[in-house]
């Protein structure tokens, strides 16, 4: 089985009479196949159908490499998909380290992906959770020019996390 292109182009066309758009897209007017044919291959341009429905089916003359390239740029960019980034870190963690950390954050923010900020208690630590909380409420502010808390900073057992997701 072969495949149908989904645009009919130049000789592909069965129609008789079409309804002819110019390159610029004023509408010429219905006119005969060959005639469209003519003037499409008059300017090194392809005659494509852009609505074979039609009573006159509507057809434009335009370079179909261009729209092909176009329709798959387009469709690359639909397909990436927004993955889910995890970063953990504890409450003591140093000046430094939390810098290197939200720069992660950032560049994973940036690339259209989601973020968890994991921040992980042991021991001791679980009794200042207040130090987690205003640990990640830095952080919310270092990247709040690129991204939106979507699910704001809550314990769950010994931990507590936040999810930010980009603008």
């Amino acid at each position: 089985m072969s495949k149908k292109p989904a645009v009919r182009v130049n000789e592909q066309i069965k129609a008789k009479t079409v309804r002819l758009i110019s390159v610029d897209g004023k509408q010429i007017g219905i006119v005969p196949i060959a005639e469209a044919l003519l003037a499409a291959k008059q300017k090194n341009l392809d005659l494509v159908e852009v609505s074979p429905n039609a009573e006159h089916p509507v057809c434009r003359i335009m370079d179909y490499g261009k729209l092909r390239y176009n329709k798959t740029k387009k469709s690359k960019t639909k397909t990436r998909t927004s993955h889910l980034k995890e970063i953990k870190i504890r409450p003591l963690i140093a000046e430094h380290d939390v810098e290197v950390k939200i720069k992660n954050i950032r560049r994973f923010l940036l690339q259209g992906d989601k973020v968890r900020v994991h921040m992980v208690f042991r021991g001791r630590e679980r009794s200042h959770t207040d130090l987690g909380l205003t640990l990640l409420k830095e952080i919310i502010k270092k990247i709040e020019d690129i991204g939106i808390v979507e699910v704001a900073p809550k314990m769950e057992a010994r931990d507590m996390s936040m999810l930010i997701v980009p603008k």
